[in-house]
């Protein structure tokens, strides 16, 4: 089984912190260096190990030879970059989520994709929640730092925040209340200087790929 892994992001105004902690995996963790800075994922491809070489070889050749990891989030980051990430973010993913259920339907697995994603350029974050069962692993963002200052005026931590500053987590990090907002599941979101918005998403598939509704 491919490992759990979870992650914590934070964005304050133009800049962006990404960290992950990896809870338990099952093959070897390898990842490499700009994978972490910009990428992170909670969940798994079940029975990874069936598919992992037809994946693999979808992969770029430009991008394959700096696959450090051998784990299902790093060759899910090097199929989105291959489908267009730095361009596309969002297309990229749908792209890289729907080739991962067509490969694995080919290979007579039903239901193979449990993600939670976070991809940063710096600037912006895009958060990603879907599963192929519909039952995604969570994802919340944080309530902007001006309503929590508002909600919660004697707790100082708010205050010690830059207005820009919002938290990506796959669980809660306390129980302040309004704190956390969950994003639901099948969507997609962008934080960003400004605000952040959400939005619908499903995995991409070629024609005659099978897709589900």
């Amino acid at each position: 089984m491919a490992g759990r892994r979870g992650g914590t992001f934070a964005a304050a105004g133009r800049g962006v912190t990404m960290c992950r902690w990896i809870a338990y995996s099952g093959t070897p963790v390898l990842l490499s260096e700009v994978l972490c800075q910009l990428w992170t994922h909670n969940g798994m491809i079940s029975e990874f190990r069936r598919i992992r070489r037809d994946l693999a070889l979808a992969v770029d050749p430009a991008w394959y030879a700096d696959i450090e990891g051998s784990n299902d989030s790093e060759v899910m980051f090097f199929l989105a970059l291959t489908f267009g990430l730095p361009e596309d973010p969002p297309g990229s993913v749908a792209r890289m989520a729907g080739f991962v259920e067509t490969t694995a339907q080919s290979h007579g697995m039903g239901q193979p994709l449990q993600m939670t994603v976070a991809v940063t350029d710096g600037e912006r974050v895009w958060v990603f929640r879907c599963s192929s069962e519909g039952r995604s692993r969570s994802l919340y963002v944080s309530t902007k730092v001006d309503a929590l200052r508002a909600l919660h005026p004697d707790v100082s931590f708010p205050r010690e925040l830059s207005d820009e500053t919002r938290l990506v987590v796959s669980e809660r990090l306390g129980d302040l209340p309004g704190a956390w907002n969950e994003v639901s599941g099948s969507s997609y979101g962008v934080v960003q200087p400004g605000g952040g918005v959400l939005h619908r998403f499903r995995p991409e598939y070629t024609a005659g790929s099978g897709a589900r509704g």
